[in-house]
């Protein structure tokens, strides 16, 4: 009577074997009860919040690296690929080692690689420290990502939507903080100070250390099981299909992020004649709209299903991006506060639907998700750069005007069985 059976917890990323079905049960029934662990999802969202805010100000001090460095706009997107290219490469690698074999203190330990990127940055001199240090803040990035979106999804109560927004939440909010201190302190005090943003990465260690200490006892040494496979869900094949969509989505949302976050002072600066921090006011109205259209998506995929989140808020935001390049200075303004709303509620209903035509995979999915299609769109900002020298930046937010467009590919995508919607 007390054969063994493979059942499936929601808060461990591989299936257990276990004795006796009751209990198991019996702690589902508890775990819902529960709900989500709010102060565990507070601290990774505010560990997100700072680990974006010093990832924000490389692209924030962008102009200040051009003019003391005669840089071309190449070389302003080879930055960026320096550090999306580091978190691209990693990010799968790490979650697919986490999946495996779980590193609760993984996390402070990577944040130390953001630490010394940010010492590196303030004090180097040539363009390849320059890329060193831009590549060292993206290790801390795949370090930090596929663990910390594992960890939101066990804190999440089986709220799944929810449980990513607020993680996206602070991150978003992280990096529209960014030109905000760039221009309140890197811009008057110069490279120098960026040296003082390395003690935001010391709080972050601290934090994602006490996280780690709660973390560490969720993970149990278990007997690996196959997984059952729901029978409504997609097949293999249909899943392979859904998530190349899907990291095509993704790539569309980010590449348009990143073509804002990374030239779109110059575009202001060039065009309406602004100064260096009056245009990173601007940014900063662009990425904090980023960061509430990320809170609200997750909680509507929750209610309303992730597919009907991911058409309206790709596709919904192209008749925006078309009116963009021909808006005058208020007109950019609030256009971009209504992309940022829009394109960015998207992000955690993709992230939510990856890991569910996945499962027991999340650490990886989320590596993918965080690290290829983000690395994609650091790629997708040197080729924007580069096509900038040749031509002009408002040419350059004429072609990304279309890119939301790649949302139609969402027809390709499987409806998933009731349970994971």
């Amino acid at each position: 009577m007390n054969k063994p059976v493979v059942v499936s917890e929601e808060t461990l990323t591989e299936p257990v074997v276990v004795s006796d079905v009751a209990p198991v049960a019996a702690k589902s029934v508890a775990k819902a009860a529960a709900g989500p662990a709010y102060i565990v999802l507070a601290g990774i969202s505010f560990s997100h919040f700072l680990n974006d805010t010093m990832q924000s100000l490389i692209a924030s001090v962008y102009p200040i690296l051009k003019d003391t460095y005669a840089l071309d706009f190449a070389q302003i997107g080879m930055i960026t690929l320096a550090f999306q290219f580091t978190a691209s490469l990693l990010q799968p690698v790490v979650g697919y080692y986490t999946d495996k074999k779980a590193q609760p203190y993984s996390l402070a330990i990577g944040m130390t690689s953001t630490f010394f990127g940010l010492l590196l940055l303030s004090a180097a001199h040539q363009y390849l420290v320059i890329l060193v240090a831009a590549a060292l803040v993206g290790l801390g990035s795949a370090v930090f990502h596929p663990e910390s979106a594992r960890i939101a999804r066990l804190a999440s109560g089986g709220r799944y939507g929810f449980a990513q927004s607020v993680f996206q939440l602070g991150g978003s909010f992280g990096t529209s903080m960014g030109p905000v201190l760039a221009a309140l302190i890197v811009v008057p005090f110069g490279q120098g100070s960026i040296a003082w943003f390395s003690s935001i990465a010391f709080l972050a260690i601290v934090i994602l250390w006490r996280i780690g200490r709660w973390y560490e006892p969720q993970i149990k040494a278990k007997k690996t099981a196959v997984a059952q496979a729901h029978p409504d869900a997609p097949s293999p094949r249909r899943v392979a299909v859904a998530l190349a969509v899907l990291v095509a989505l993704l790539f569309s949302k980010q590449l348009y992020v990143s073509s804002l976050s990374s030239y779109y002072i110059f575009y202001l600066i060039d065009r309406f004649g602004m100064s260096t921090q009056a245009a990173q006011i601007y940014l900063f109205i662009f990425l904090a709209a980023n960061a509430v259209g990320a809170f609200f998506g997750g909680p509507l995929g929750d209610r309303f299903g992730r597919k009907i989140v991911i058409w309206i808020s790709i596709v919904g935001a192209l008749p925006f991006t078309r009116a963009l390049p021909y808006a005058g200075l208020a007109g950019s303004a609030v256009l971009s506060v209504i992309i940022g709303l829009i394109i960015s509620s998207t992000t955690s209903s993709i992230i939510v639907f990856a890991q569910e035509l996945v499962p027991h995979r999340f650490g990886m999915i989320s590596g993918v998700f965080f690290g290829v299609a983000f690395g994609i769109g650091g790629l997708g900002a040197a080729v924007l750069g580069k096509l900038a020298d040749y031509t002009s930046i408002e040419f350059v937010y004429q072609v990304c005007a279309y890119l939301p467009a790649i949302g139609l590919l969402a027809v390709f995508l499987p409806k998933l069985p009731q349970h994971a919607r």
